[in-house]
């Protein structure tokens, strides 16, 4: 098994295998068009947290995310503010709602999944940056 497979794996199995740290946030699925409505709410305050690779992210992203792929979350969570909702993404959902139950679990008080990911996101027509941040 090739290093960056083992790192993936080693995310996964802590990530669905972790004990709450504190007191569980909310952590919740939401569409394209409710990530955008929150979007268009909160503005700054809302944290877009994009766990999908570099080269995903070059590809296509929202603007104002934080890239933070899922194999280095455990390492860089301080970069994650625990005072602001926070909407995490990637290419379908997956990875995000494995992220997103992980930072409830730890004490994050708002968290949502962007259900569908970047590709139901961009699909219904919302914009997206592309290219070298």
């Amino acid at each position: 098994m090739q290093k960056v497979d083992r790192s993936i794996l080693l995310v996964a199995l802590l990530l669905f295998f972790s004990t709450s740290l504190g007191f569980a946030g909310v952590a919740r699925n939401i569409s394209p068009t409710e990530a955008s409505q929150l979007m268009q709410n909160l503005g700054d305050e809302l944290f877009l947290l994009d766990v999908r690779t570099a080269g995903e992210f070059r590809e296509i992203r929202l603007a104002g995310a934080r890239l933070i792929p899922i194999g280095q979350l455990l390492k860089r969570i301080q970069e994650v503010p625990k005072n602001r909702p926070i909407l995490v993404y990637c290419a379908v959902g997956s990875r995000s709602s494995q992220v997103v139950g992980y930072l409830a679990k730890s004490g994050f008080p708002e968290v949502y999944n962007l259900y569908g990911g970047i590709y139901a996101w961009n699909k219904k027509g919302y914009p997206v940056l592309s290219g070298l941040p």
